[in-house]
């Protein structure tokens, strides 16, 4: 069997010969009539005219039988009344094209090759639909071999690495793709349906905010300033438009994590940030919920999900959580009365590994939490969180120690977070002067004192409810694959 290099050089002299007779290799025009998915959908009509189309694609296959070549022809169209088909069979006759043009199209065309082929439809006599060509033309010539269908891009790794071969070769990550795109679409048009208007809010920012995570750092030099790559879709920026008087407004963006990689957790993903001015939490969860239910019907046609060792129907009344009982009831302690030692023993003994570093009770309550979360199934939303770390909600009426702060519940995970936000500037300060001495005592999650957005809180925002989806992870809950696997290109360290 020939290597990939003794393959390469034999494709590239076919290059060399296609340019030495004048024949453009790489063309930029073509003269397209149909795609594959038009051709299918109207083939009775178009094959009683019995004229001339011209059809385009990569060629999938090949067969000779004496001075005829079948190809099957894929265009990445796809047709709704033929089950998704983007690929035809097209047919290379000698006695069409001519003795030289066959030969040509011998010598010169392989598996991978893009091609322009002009011809009339047929049904052969095995009932297979085929473009019979007059014509052909070279679009675009492969150097390299596609893997064998059945046999290539086995490793995991490599079909990351090599997404576009793996998209080519297997349809359900095409189907993916699809679906990727109707669920941020769905989410876009409910959202606009309610009133809400799509805003853009900074990428590079000089202080980090929205969130508790670690920042990508990175140096701008025409302002010879260090800045980070934001770590939420814009909340303060989006708040800071409700202090300019919008009263709805939503961004979905990339957002960025310098932080650990697993089934759920990406350092590179795309979230949505909504902010609606003269509302609460509770009118928040509400207007979730239903978004919630809205893109997943929308995106799939089903409310009922296998997600891990959980059944969950999104359609059911969605349950409520309160936060200091669900620890209490699995970790078997009151982290509002608890000390620092007493959850860090009780963390200890539950077995549950944290970073040290930087340790303190805002990180003790969050892994004692995330310890309980994979008990819940949801979907519903946990309430009642502590405002040690909550630094960004307003503090419930009621009860000081907890906020007005609700978080999606699904499969033991959290896919997604709002709250009533914290218009108090003097408040807002005081949590921000809390975590910046975090920050500053060694936790990189701590979050940074926003200067600018207190002062904008100084001049007054309304009553607000905001709220942000990690959609990828959501995403992959309901494929029921990891979050890595649902980027169409996720990042990988580069081969050694």
């Amino acid at each position: 069997m020939a290597t990939i290099d003794e393959l390469y050089k034999v494709r590239l002299d076919k290059l060399k010969s296609l340019q030495k007779s004048g024949v453009l290799a790489y063309p930029a025009t073509t003269k397209r009539t149909h795609s594959v998915a038009q051709a299918l959908e109207n083939f009775t009509e178009i094959s009683k005219l019995q004229k001339d189309i011209v059809l385009t694609g990569r060629i999938m296959a090949m067969r000779g039988h004496g001075g005829a070549t079948f190809l099957d022809i894929n265009d990445g169209s796809t047709s709704l009344t033929t089950d998704g088909a983007s690929k035809i069979q097209a047919l290379i006759k000698e006695d069409k094209v001519g003795e030289n043009g066959y030969k040509f199209f011998i010598d010169h065309f392989d598996i991978g090759d893009f091609v322009e082929i002009k011809g009339i439809l047929i049904e052969t006599k095995r009932g297979e639909k085929t473009i019979e060509a007059t014509d052909y033309k070279m679009l675009a010539k492969s150097l390299l071999p596609l893997p064998e269908k059945w046999h290539g891009l086995q490793d995991e790794e490599e079909k990351l690495r090599k997404r576009y071969l793996d998209i080519l070769f297997n349809p359900e990550v095409k189907e993916m793709i699809r679906k990727r795109a109707v669920f941020w679409n769905s989410m876009r048009e409910f959202l606009v349906e309610k009133g809400f208007l799509e805003v853009e809010t900074p990428i590079l920012e000089t202080t980090t905010g929205g969130a508790d995570a670690r920042a990508f750092e990175t140096h701008h030099n025409a302002l010879d300033i260090d800045v980070f790559l934001r770590i939420s879709t814009g909340e303060l920026w989006q708040k800071k438009l409700m202090v300019a008087g919008f009263e709805k407004t939503f961004e979905i963006g990339r957002q960025f994590r310098n932080e650990g990689m697993d089934a759920e957790h990406l350092q590179d993903y795309t979230q949505m940030e909504f902010y609606w001015a003269y509302a609460d939490y509770k009118q928040g969860m509400k207007l979730v919920e239903e978004l919630y239910k809205y893109i997943i019907q929308k995106t799939f046609g089903t409310l009922k999900f296998k997600i891990k060792e959980f059944d969950i129907d999104f359609g059911q009344k969605w349950e409520i959580y309160d936060y200091q009982t669900l620890i209490n009831q699995y970790a078997k302690i009151d982290i509002m009365e608890a000390s620092l030692p007493e959850m860090e023993k009780q963390l200890q003994k539950l077995k549950i590994h944290y970073d040290k570093n930087g340790f303190n009770k805002t990180r003790a309550i969050d892994n004692l939490w995330k310890y309980c979360r994979k008990n819940i199934a949801g979907p519903g939303f946990l309430i009642n969180l502590p405002v040690e770390v909550s630094p960004l909600a307003k503090r419930d009426e009621k009860n000081t120690q907890v906020t007005q702060r609700f978080q999606v519940i699904v499969a033991g995970s959290e896919v997604g977070n709002g709250y009533s936000e914290l218009n108090d500037p003097i408040d807002q300060a005081e949590r921000f002067s809390v975590q910046q001495k975090l920050k500053e005592e060694g936790d990189q999650e701590a979050q940074m004192f926003a200067h600018d957005f207190v002062e904008a809180l100084e001049y007054g925002m309304p009553p607000t409810c905001g709220f942000g989806i990690g959609g990828e992870r959501l995403f992959a809950f309901l494929m029921n694959k990891s979050a890595r696997e649902c980027q169409i290109f996720p990042l990988m360290r580069p081969k050694t």
